[in-house]
């Protein structure tokens, strides 16, 4: 399973937290989308037990299931206004925006981490994995 998969490459083991839990759905089964992804940065999202690929084409993205969000979750496990992607030259950063039940990335709960190509996040029980595809 995709999630999983990563979790264990990294080397972390998941401690069997319902979130955690949630890596078991259909993304893990569906993998990466078909559709050959362009140079970029994208969150894979599960969607309807396919996966999405989401290009992260501004500076900052906001998650969350506000209508004000840049990406809607729509999970009642997500805050309104619950995480956020910044861009820069090097890479990309995601911040918690004072969740009620936590950004986690790679089974650990943070405030603020680095994103990595792979990187599985944990935003209730939605899961998004980050890709990164260089030029």
């Amino acid at each position: 399973m995709l999630a999983r998969t990563a979790l264990r490459d990294r080397g972390i083991r998941s401690h069997g937290t319902e979130e955690l839990d949630a890596i078991d759905r259909p993304l893990a089964e569906a993998g990466e989308p078909n559709v050959p992804l362009a140079p970029g940065r994208y969150l894979l999202v599960e969607e309807g037990g396919g996966v999405r690929p989401v290009a992260l084409t501004r500076q900052i993205t906001h998650l969350g299931r506000s209508f004000a969000a840049t990406l809607q979750l729509e999970d009642p496990g997500v805050s309104r206004r619950h995480a956020i992607v910044v861009q820069r030259r090097g890479g990309a950063r995601i911040l918690d925006d004072r969740s009620a039940n936590g950004t986690w990335v790679n089974g650990r709960r943070v405030f603020e981490a680095e994103l990595r190509d792979g990187d599985v996040i944990l935003l209730g029980r939605a899961v998004l994995v980050y890709r990164e595809r260089p030029a």
